[in-house]
């Protein structure tokens, strides 16, 4: 057996100053790598079931649970309307045939006979009667298959149907011939006393030649009858005129003024009419 060899003293020391001396390296950490992290999780624990065994027979089990709350759902509904349409019939209206029985007969631009004469009839012609006056008696006429028609007063006419199946016109609607030569009257004014309306204005002076030879003055009139109103036009030579308007109809009377000419009518101007009492 070989002698176990002894290091001296001294040598341990000056190895040990030695490891004292050499540089210290620290760990170097690489900034690109990711660090590895390890998460614990803790595992959410539901209450333990509590089994009762019994001898001879299936355990039982036996729990606390908290039931989930259930949510109500409140409804809301909005009510739909449904519209029902309601069909408005449309009125048809006839075109009659009727037959002049007098000879002369003066047609009228205008339904009534206060109008300017526009063309006259024959007796034995055969028109087409296409309109009625509303609140009114004249019918509108016209040559078969024409264009040009004229009013007249249906005590002239053999008609054959029933009027009321013609279309009802409105004064609004009647074609007159306009002027603007003049102006129409000035300084209109109206008084009531009792049924009868007192209507003045300011005389329009015609130039020479220009007279028609019918009224200077056309007053149109929507005026209280036994109950109705009815359409009343009238001429006037003279700047005034009485109208008899009486009370018991459920439309308020009105009535409009123009100046007459024979190349035609100015513009009409409202009449202030004075309402009953």
């Amino acid at each position: 057996m070989k002698p176990r060899k002894t290091i001296p003293l001294l040598t341990l020391i000056f190895m040990a100053v030695l490891a004292c001396s050499l540089p210290f390296s620290p760990e170097v950490i690489d900034p690109t790598s990711s660090p590895e992290i390890h998460i614990t999780a803790t595992p959410w624990l539901l209450p333990s079931p509590t089994i009762t065994p019994t001898p001879g027979q299936k355990p039982t089990i036996t729990g606390t649970y908290s039931p989930i709350p259930s949510s109500t759902i409140t409804s809301t509904t909005t009510p739909t309307t449904t519209q029902t349409l309601t069909n408005t019939p449309i009125p048809t209206y006839q075109v009659l045939r009727g037959e002049v029985i007098a000879d002369n007969v003066v047609c009228h631009y205008g339904p009534g006979a206060a109008y300017l004469y526009k063309y006259g009839l024959v007796a034995g012609s055969h028109l087409e009667v296409i309109g009625r006056i509303q609140q009114g008696n004249y019918i509108e006429v016209q040559a078969i298959g024409g264009n040009n028609p004229c009013w007249v007063n249906p005590a002239w006419m053999k008609v054959s149907g029933d009027l009321t199946a013609l279309r009802p016109i409105s004064a609004d609607e009647t074609n007159l011939p306009f002027t603007r030569r003049y102006k129409p009257p000035a300084s209109v004014s109206a008084r009531r006393d009792g049924n009868s309306v007192t209507v003045a204005w300011a005389p329009v002076v015609l130039r020479a030649g220009d007279d028609s030879g019918a009224a200077p003055y056309l007053i149109e009139a929507w005026i209280c009858q036994a109950g109705q109103i009815v359409f009343s036009p009238t001429g006037w030579r003279q700047t005034s005129a009485v109208i008899s308007d009486e009370a018991g109809c459920d439309s308020p009377s009105h009535a409009r003024l123009y100046a007459v000419e024979k190349h035609g009518y100015t513009l009409w101007v409202e009449i202030p009419w004075p309402p009953l009492p």
